[in-house]
């Protein structure tokens, strides 16, 4: 099969077309459903391999952050080695990290495992998203695909915890990672029958020095995040940690402005509808991790619960996400971005709002499971037209790199909210974790706040219906 462009390939038929949607997205909810189902399980992981709090957030972290440093240059590899080669081989190599982990006979093995398992995700995401792209030649399509696509990881990250707490209970912890071998096998075999191979035309070089700065720029930040708390803010490490992370940042931006083929497309951000997008994503994905973490470790060590409870304590959020995400995605097909990400920022902020106004040192149960109702539903409103906000007006080869940055920046939002709070709640007894949390419930106001931000700059981004018309 050739590998040229699929802009000199006869148009697939509708049907072919979403079928490959359907296996991208497939690969897409493994993708995020392994960012959120270890969640659930992380008190039971850590009395099985006699880990503490702050180790309990490497086991997160060390898959998200590995994610989000290599999505931009892995979907590079795609342009050069071809889409579906690449994307089989990240399938693969997750089913494989996948089984390490389930069998991880400690805590190191089990972050090893993780970070693995980030490797082969980065090879998931961007090209997925690249390869819908190319798939769908006409604009509105187009935006009712990526409305999809998006969809579904919001989908998969609000229904990991429930899904992780059943497996938990059924058959433990390490089960959470041995559920995906099946899934892994049959998107490979529907990858090789339904996606076709597709390259553009001159593939991009390579950026190693841009990847090497973006990653310990990303690593430093979120490592000094999580053992801060620890270690003082103030403390020697610390403060080197401050210094690296800058200088790893600001030689980033300089190498990127000097290179002719960067890693990240620094021009993007001077579009404001872009850079409100990037950090929008960032924003919802904060809240998001923010809001699990602490009601885990609230429902399951100051309430007594088990994995299975505390998992179906949030079916409120995942209801929510489940049915709204596919709503918001026809919303951005039809009237644009504002509306979804002005009803996004409105629930979010709203189900925020609820657990800060919980008397006393206690959570009122049933207003945190209107709150996640509120919080799942602004998650479901948000992902695609965020998405679609960041690629609108782009044309297809620039999309694949927005599209790449954006969800990047949703990664880094999830590595730094499993950061922010941990180390809210990092060696508080049972009686205070409530109190301790009440910060972490600002936080997830004020991202709710920001997506009012986002809608106003959306304007500019035309709804795919009104050019397609």
């Amino acid at each position: 099969m050739s590998t040229t462009s699929l802009a000199v390939r006869p148009a697939l038929s509708v049907r072919r077309r979403w079928t490959v949607l359907a296996v991208c997205a497939l690969s897409m909810f493994l993708v995020g459903l392994d960012t959120t189902i270890v969640n659930v399980g992380l008190p039971t992981i850590g009395r099985g391999l006699g880990v503490g709090t702050r180790g309990l957030e490497w086991i997160v972290d060390a898959y998200t952050v590995v994610l989000a440093s290599l999505l931009i240059s892995s979907g590079a590899l795609a342009d050069r080695f071809g889409r579906r080669r690449v994307f089989q081989c990240g399938l693969a190599l997750f089913g494989v990290a996948s089984l390490a982990c389930a069998i991880a006979p400690s805590m190191g093995a089990l972050v090893a495992a993780r970070a693995l398992q980030g490797v082969g995700a980065s090879m998931l995401s961007p090209v997925a998203l690249a390869i819908v792209v190319n798939a769908m030649p006409d604009p509105k399509e187009r935006a009712q695909a990526i409305g999809v696509w998006a969809s579904v990881f919001g989908l998969s990250m609000a229904a990991g915890p429930v899904t992780g707490g059943a497996l938990i209970a059924a058959f433990g912890w390490r089960s959470v990672f041995w559920v995906n071998a099946p899934v892994i096998v049959a998107a490979v075999v529907l990858s090789a029958v339904f996606v076709p191979e597709s390259r553009p035309e001159r593939a991009r070089r390579l950026d190693l020095p841009g990847q090497l700065l973006l990653t310990v720029a990303v690593c430093v930040t979120v490592a000094v995040l999580i053992e801060g708390p620890r270690i003082g803010w103030t403390s020697p490490l610390t403060l080197a940690g401050y210094v690296l992370a800058v200088a790893a940042a600001a030689g980033f931006v300089r190498v990127e402005r000097h290179r002719s083929e960067p890693l990240m497309d620094l021009g993007l951000f001077r579009r404001p509808v872009f850079t409100t997008a990037a950090l929008g994503a960032v924003a919802v994905f904060v809240a998001l991790t923010v809001s699990l973490l602490l009601t885990t470790f609230w429902l399951q060590h100051a309430r007594g619960w088990t994995p299975l409870e505390a998992g179906t304590a949030t079916l409120p959020m995942a209801l929510g996400a489940t049915v709204c995400a596919p709503l918001s995605g026809r919303l951005v097909g039809l009237v644009g971005a504002r509306r979804p990400l002005l009803l996004a920022g409105t629930f979010i902020t709203a189900g925020g709002a609820l657990c800060l106004v919980s008397p006393g040192e206690d959570v009122n149960l049933p207003l945190l499971l209107v709150a996640y109702l509120l919080i799942g539903t602004g998650f479901g409103f948000a992902n695609a037209p965020i998405t679609n906000t960041a690629v609108s007006g782009l044309p297809p080869a620039r999309a694949g790199v927005a599209g790449a940055i954006t969800s990047t920046a949703r990664q880094i939002g999830s590595a730094v909210g499993i950061a922010v709070a941990g180390g809210l709640v990092a060696g508080v007894g049972p009686d205070g974790l409530a109190r301790a949390s009440r910060p972490g419930w600002l936080v997830v106001v004020a991202c709710g706040l920001f997506l009012f931000v986002v809608a106003r700059y959306s304007r500019a981004a035309v709804p795919a219906a009104r050019r397609a018309g």
